[in-house]
């Protein structure tokens, strides 16, 4: 019932996300991963970029069809800017090296403007009653109007590296890239195109220029790969088969312990299709011979709300430390200042996930936890037993994937409601002690998988037991994975949407 099963797409995702090509399929796997290593590997070392940027635009093109166009424009447009930051520079014109940098970001913030949050602006003045402008009495011109498009896959993830490349130029964090083949294999780089991590140019220009590969890197790749794809089709889809039942029901069908019980499975199952995904990503990498940083370090270990943070989606914490947190004057500033600073760096990291009020304030949600425990809770739980700050971190954290996994404001009060018991709501009843009996082997795998335990027991291994573990879990991997891939599950993964 649980493994193996055909769900139907959520309402939620878009035709052309449901026709992307995701790694967790036959089409990626069997046939465009096989096809694109061989090319890579057959032609000279200078051709292999070339190759690259043919695979990428295919691998996003298969998804996105016209949409491919945005990525030769955002290629074209930063590629120019890079170069014309350099050259100022190298004239001392810092004056226009910094007109050079504001344009290229106000170009990068258009295009995902337009793209992400058009139509939620649009929908919003709507709903005002703001739609149209009036010119004269009796007269009125439409303001602003939704658009029918769709959100183009990964824009969020590509706008935000293509945006800090000239950054990091005028920084001199990088050099400019000469060769614009080059340039376009960093922007479209096919593992991390749609759903990150996030790479930086100055993390992979020289990687982009000349890389080792090696038997023992792809090996490697091959392992970390296997891993994600297990995280995701083993773990993450299972867990979202609950989640997905609970989200369908009425607040009148809903129990406390059953929307808590659903909330936990949607818990895991964002981990680990985001994580799942991000280690793919990098076992692809190694294949190709880049080395991606790691994009989660056991965020559901962590003991408060900062150090979560520090665990979790560490390439957007990174980015927009670097390039808003930063130049907004961090922390060295007055302590209203600083706060400002947070304060807009927590609704971005909100808006960027979606253009819904939802995530908004699941942003400011962390922005008031962070505060509280800036001035009040980090010193009392530093001094209580780490089960306490577990406890908290995580039931904070449950919290917040309601806020973010509901997107409608009405149905997201609902289902909190009924999370704390108000409204007069049951505690349980026969539909949670049916899905907690039938659910509870995967989530007790889950929560064990969310810990650095297995990889604990795997480091006190000697070398030849290690290497005997993961050839046969590569092999028992790739077999029970393979059987998922055949049987069609339907398996997007959810950060497509952001």
């Amino acid at each position: 019932m649980i493994l193996g099963g055909r769900h139907k797409p959520p309402p939620f995702m878009t035709d052309c996300e449901v026709s992307a090509m995701v790694f967790s399929t036959p089409v990626f796997t069997f046939y465009f991963l096989v096809l694109t290593l061989l090319a890579y590997y057959i032609v000279p070392r200078k051709g292999r970029n070339v190759v690259l940027l043919a695979a990428s635009l295919l691998f996003y093109y298969w998804g996105e069809q016209i949409y491919v166009v945005i990525m030769f424009l955002s290629t074209a447009i930063d590629f120019t800017h890079g170069l014309l930051v350099e050259r100022c520079r190298a004239k001392g014109n810092d004056r226009g090296a910094r007109m050079a940098v504001a344009s290229s970001i106000i170009f990068n913030l258009a295009l995902l403007g337009f793209f992400k949050y058009w139509n939620f602006i649009a929908g919003s003045f709507a709903a005002a009653g703001l739609e149209f402008m009036p010119i004269i009495e009796y007269i009125r011109i439409p303001f602003m109007k939704p658009i029918p498009f769709h959100l183009p896959i990964g824009i969020s993830f590509y706008t935000f590296q293509t945006m800090s490349y000239t950054i990091d130029v005028y920084r001199g964090d990088s050099r400019a890239q000469k060769n614009i083949l080059n340039f376009g294999a960093f922007v479209t780089l096919f593992p991390q195109l749609i759903a990150g991590p996030i790479i930086k140019y100055k993390d992979l220009g020289d990687q982009i220029d000349q890389r080792t590969c090696s038997v023992e890197k792809f090996s490697s790749g091959v392992q970390i790969f296997m891993v994600g794809l297990g995280k995701k089709l083993l773990i993450a889809n299972n867990v979202g088969a609950l989640w997905d039942s609970y989200k369908a029901m009425t607040p009148a069908e809903l129990t406390v312990a059953g929307a808590w019980l659903g909330v936990l499975a949607f818990t895991f199952q964002i981990y680990f299709d985001f994580s799942g995904y991000s280690d793919m990503a990098v076992g692809l990498g190694r294949m190709l011979g880049f080395e991606f940083l790691p994009n989660f370090n056991y965020p559901y270990i962590s003991k408060s709300i900062t150090e979560f943070w520090r665990r979790w989606h560490i390439s957007l914490s990174t980015w927009f430390r670097e390039y808003l947190y930063i130049p907004l004057g961090g922390n060295r500033c007055s302590k209203q200042r600083w706060m400002f600073n947070l304060f807009v760096v927590w609704a971005a990291t909100g808006i960027w996930h979606g253009a819904n009020w939802t995530f908004l304030f699941w942003g400011l949600y962390f922005f008031v936890l962070l505060m509280l425990e800036k001035f009040v809770l980090l010193e009392l739980l530093e001094k209580a037993p780490a089960l306490v700050g577990h406890v908290y971190t995580m039931l904070l954290v449950m919290v917040s994937w309601a806020i973010f996994a509901i997107e409608d404001l009405g149905r997201l009060g609902e289902y909190l409601k009924v999370m704390f018991g108000l409204g007069g709501v049951p505690l349980a009843d026969g539909t949670f002690s049916y899905y907690l009996t039938s659910f509870l082997p995967i989530l007790c795998v889950a929560a064990a998988a969310s810990t650095p335990l297995g990889a604990s027991i795997y480091r006190r291994m000697g070398i030849r037991a290690q290497q005997a573990v993961c050839t046969v879990l590569v092999a028992a991997g790739l077999l029970i994975c393979t059987a998922y891939l055949v049987a069609g599950t339907y398996n997007p993964f959810l950060y497509f949407n952001f």
